[in-house]
């Protein structure tokens, strides 16, 4: 064993035989394995179907016997903030160490393309162990397959089946036929159909969109969005840019028109604190989406009346301390928006 501790890091969504592959040889070369199951506090999507609960008995089942040796915990996202994702990969693998007696030689395994792409190396204090991944295997292929094969697509669902291992299909069987799975694929036709009506389109299309983060007395105003996506999920008030306006004159429109707010245009622009680009290319299942986030600061004063309005089924002023408890409920990255502003 070269290694006390071989730290894995992914987000599993399916865990698949390329990443069993991936911890079997952790597990040959250390004597703990602790696994780091990311994205651990985002709401569902077809992109993140299954909680890091769900995941991690995934990975339990897969091992079997030699899961005494596996250390699973959750970890959540910093989506715009490297230096606090690390410092959180760090302080979790250091209380998971020192909670199982400690150990001196630390590692860090990963596969070839994501040690190219620079996250291992975020972490020179562990000698880093690369891995080649298993070809013909990708993690957003099989949830391809899950989505399709529920239609009716029996080969998709079989090369799903075939490319995890055994001990992970009852569990994928009990999750199709679950609670959550029924919207999850009314999600995948939204999304299905949308991408179809722009394929159409000379080149992939780029849609831009404004976000209004309006904090007042330790509240943030918060809507619930009405229709897919995101239907049920938290959100800023906010949405498409028209043609014929300005960003500044876009957030202050879609503020009014989802919440009724009767504060002044004038009194919003006053109180304007920071403006921001939010352009991770990940950051909506519609596809390349760069939003335009206009944080208003309003420091004291009684909340102003608000009431759902337009695309927003509801709208409330959340206090901040039960906002930033709320990642789960969020739509896309606002609840990493809202961290950055207040963080």
């Amino acid at each position: 064993m070269r290694f006390d501790y071989l730290v894995c890091i992914g987000t599993f969504e399916p865990f698949h035989n390329g990443h069993q592959v991936l911890i079997d040889r952790a597990l040959s070369m250390a004597r703990k394995v602790i696994v780091l199951v990311g994205s651990a506090d985002t709401p569902r999507t077809t992109r993140h179907p299954w909680s890091a609960v769900e995941r991690a008995a995934m990975i339990h089942a897969a091992f079997g016997q030699a899961d005494s040796r596996l250390l699973i915990r959750p970890l959540r996202d910093y989506l715009y903030n490297e230096a606090r994702w690390a410092a959180h990969v760090q302080r979790i693998v250091s209380e998971t160490i020192q909670c199982d007696g400690g150990g001196r030689h630390v590692g860090a395994i990963g596969h070839a393309q994501d040690t190219a792409s620079g996250y291992l190396r975020m972490f020179p204090q562990w000698e880093c162990v690369p891995s080649p991944s298993v070809e013909g295997i990708s993690a957003a292929d099989l949830r391809e397959h899950l989505f399709s094969g529920a239609m009716g697509d029996a080969g998709k669902d079989s090369l799903l089946e075939a490319a995890v291992p055994e001990a992970v299909v009852p569990l994928l069987r009990s999750f199709r036929n679950g609670p959550h799975f029924s919207e999850l694929l009314r999600e995948y036709h939204f999304f299905k159909d949308y991408r179809e009506a722009w394929a159409r389109a000379p080149f992939p299309p780029t849609f831009v969109t404004a976000d209004a983060v309006v904090i007042h007395s330790g509240h943030v105003l918060l809507v619930r969005r009405k229709h897919e996506p995101g239907k049920g999920l938290w959100a800023f008030p906010g949405g498409f840019v028209d043609v014929a306006e300005t960003i500044d004159e876009a957030v202050i429109r879609e503020l009014r028109e989802e919440t009724g707010i009767p504060l002044p245009t004038d009194a919003l622009r006053l109180a304007t604190r920071h403006k921001q680009v939010f352009d991770h290319p990940e950051r909506s299942l519609r596809g390349r989406t760069i939003t335009h986030a206009y944080h208003f600061d309003f420091p004291r004063g009684d909340l102003p009346p608000v009431k759902g309005a337009d695309d927003a089924e509801q709208a409330r002023w959340v206090p901040l301390g039960e906002a930033l408890q709320m990642q789960a409920q969020f739509f896309d990255d606002h609840f990493h928006i809202l961290e950055l502003f207040v963080g």
